[in-house]
């Protein structure tokens, strides 16, 4: 046990003070502070001894030096059992420092409130994190406390035991704090770092905080947690169980298309990561059933994400089919209360959904995978029309419509879409022919009429051979988008001109492994 008689408090944050202020006071303990917590302190009624009065030194350069001093660094890290520093401490007159309180400058909400460089410089704190790591260190002798939420497990500890505290204790606040300066020092080189534009540094750095444990991972047997690399969760659970690791990465992969579709507009059936159907209509009712539409049987038991506000109208037809996931940017009062009568049915809002996420990451074994995200904004000068028969300016927005949902089908994929719906969804084949006889057959497995319409096709990669492009032709359609870059590129144009086709080659390939 290890006996508390002097802290230092020095804190951005100030909430919460008075009950630790009053419990430490209660044990007779010294009270040091500087700047703005001592005069929180003050006004809160209770003693406490500011820092320059302590260290005989005033605070200067505008308070960047105020615990910068060798009496408040020796006194927290000497160590109470080695002679030599009780001589040295005892020659100085330095004081042990049993606590230290600290948190830190803001720098995270200085970015978040777009404050100009010199401003975010400011934000950056040293003595707090300098005292922070210095504490914990030591832990075998000082105790550490660098965040408000865990002022309540210190004044338990201090009660439990008459004002000292155990060494469990005092470690594992020691790894709690080295978390907080790690964390605080990684946000800070984060911004350096995008402010350079150095997309890979030579260290890679990966900071974010726990939003909480899902239920299990992949499987049963497995853990997981999810976390955010901001300050905020973007998506809110409204209603239904816990979120499984599957749930979050089912209902990523469906934001991961609804952010391509026009603004408030479209729904997205997601199943296993993949897309069961897809459709954009000014008609909420009508957008949702021909997405239904597009492979009823896979979409049981999938997620539906709604690219708009959810309205009771809506709300009683999804009702009709079981979901494990309802998702859309808000909800009325009717919708919400209505889709709540099914307990379980797990309801999102993700009307504070931010699309700002540059780099995707996979972990393996020993190594990390970065790269940055597939978000290019697809228009008209991204593709070459190679064929004798073009499009017209419709065609070419259904077309991107169609390539813009088979970019995040798993690969190999091929999409078969009519007027901005899917009809027909081929994905995650080794061979492409495999993945366009999928999409063959669930198109004529579920679509009771092809008179009359215009299939596009699109595919996430070059046909090597015209094998996979006969095939689709063969069942009806009339345009396909694919990119370029197989060496039987040539032979793909003149079957398509041999049977008048358009084809339209992407200047860019969007494998989704």
């Amino acid at each position: 046990m290890s006996k508390i008689r002097k802290a230092l408090i020095s804190v951005s944050n100030k909430e919460n003070l008075k009950s630790l202020v009053n419990t430490l006071l209660k044990y007779k303990v010294e009270i040091i502070s500087s700047g703005g917590t001592y005069k929180r302190i003050r006004k809160l009624g209770y003693k406490c001894i500011e820092v320059s009065k302590f260290t005989n030194s005033p605070e200067i350069l505008n308070g960047r030096v105020k615990t910068l001093h060798p009496k408040i660094f020796g006194g927290i890290l000497n160590q109470r059992k080695n002679r030599k520093h009780y001589k040295e401490m005892q020659k100085n007159n330095y004081k042990n420092i049993d606590l230290i309180v600290a948190n830190f400058y803001p720098f995270e909400d200085s970015l978040s409130k777009k404050m100009n460089h010199n401003k975010i410089i400011e934000n950056i704190d040293i003595g707090g994190p300098a005292m922070v790591r210095a504490a914990a260190k030591n832990y075998d002798d000082v105790v550490v406390i660098c965040n408000p939420n865990q002022y309540q497990r210190l004044i338990d500890e201090i009660k439990n035991n008459k004002g000292s505290t155990s060494l469990n204790f005092r470690e594992k606040l020691a790894e709690e704090a080295f978390m907080e300066t790690a964390y605080y020092e990684s946000k800070i080189f984060k911004y350096f770092n995008d402010k350079s534009n150095n997309i890979f540094p030579q260290k890679s750095i990966i900071s974010s905080k726990l939003i909480k444990q899902t239920r299990y991972g992949e499987n049963p047997h497995q853990k997981a947690a999810i976390y955010s690399k901001g300050n905020h969760q973007d998506i809110i659970q409204l209603n239904g169980k816990d979120l499984s690791y599957n749930n979050y990465n089912d209902l990523y992969s469906a934001l991961s298309i609804t952010k391509f579709l026009p603004n408030n507009k479209g729904v997205v059936i997601i199943k296993h990561a993949n897309p069961c159907g897809v459709s954009i209509d000014q008609s909420k009712i009508k957008s949702f059933k021909e997405a239904l539409e597009s492979d009823p049987i896979s979409a049981y038991g999938g997620i539906v994400s709604c690219n708009f506000k959810m309205n009771i109208s809506l709300a009683k037809e999804i009702h009709k089919i079981y979901f494990e996931i309802v998702m859309a940017k808000g909800f009325d009062k009717k919708s919400i209360t209505f889709l709540k009568t099914k307990k379980n049915l797990r309801i999102i809002d993700t009307s504070k959904f931010r699309d700002d996420n540059k780099f995707n990451i996979l972990s393996r074994y020993n190594s990390i995978l970065i790269q940055n995200e597939d978000n290019i904004n697809l228009s008209k000068k991204d593709f070459k029309v190679v064929s004798k028969k073009k499009p017209n300016n419709e065609t070419f927005k259904k077309l991107i419509f169609a390539f813009n949902v088979c970019r995040k089908v798993k690969s190999n994929a091929i999409v078969i879409t009519n007027n901005y719906k899917t009809i027909g969804i081929g994905s995650g084949q080794p061979s492409r022919l495999d993945s366009c006889q999928i999409a063959i057959d669930k198109m004529k497995k579920f679509q009771k009429s092809k008179k009359d319409l215009e299939l596009i096709a699109a595919s996430d990669a070059f046909f090597p051979f015209v094998d996979g492009l006969e095939k689709l032709v063969q069942s009806g359609v009339s345009v396909v988008v694919q990119p370029s870059g197989s060496k039987n590129d040539n032979e793909i144009i003149k079957f398509a001109n041999r049977t008048d086709t358009i084809l339209v080659f992407s200047k860019t390939r969007h494998f989704n492994h």
